[in-house]
């Protein structure tokens, strides 16, 4: 999340220099980022929308890794590809008990009961 929110605090300068890996432009290039780094990691903090908040997260440190710094040598590449393999990990346990989630599913679940 603290990269995303540099990112977005230097929005002005990194705008025109941002690297567009995916052609889109730099300043597509940079609103996605921000996105995937500040506004879903947000979601993910909070158990909301948990696996599918984590897609965009994925997809950058992706990006980052394979394709950024894919000439780099590995301790350039090694700490998109550490988020990498923890997001991996957890969006394969899920969000838990304690998550928006799991609240939404409580409610709906006690709703579908007392229709019955």
């Amino acid at each position: 999340m603290s990269h995303g929110l540099q990112k977005l605090m230097a929005f002005d300068q990194l705008s025109a220099v941002f690297p567009d890996p995916l052609g889109i432009g730099n300043t597509a290039s940079l609103i996605l980022a921000i996105f995937g780094e500040l506004v879903c990691s947000i979601a993910f903090i909070g158990g909301f929308l948990y696996r599918l908040s984590m897609i965009p997260m994925i997809v950058t440190m992706v990006v980052a890794f394979f394709i950024v710094h894919t000439n780099d040598p590995f301790a350039i590449k090694e700490l998109p590809f550490i988020y990498l393999i923890v997001l991996l990990c957890l969006w394969c346990l899920g969000a838990g008990k304690y998550s928006i989630d799991a609240l939404i599913g409580q409610k709906c679940s006690q709703k579908c009961s007392t229709k019955k």
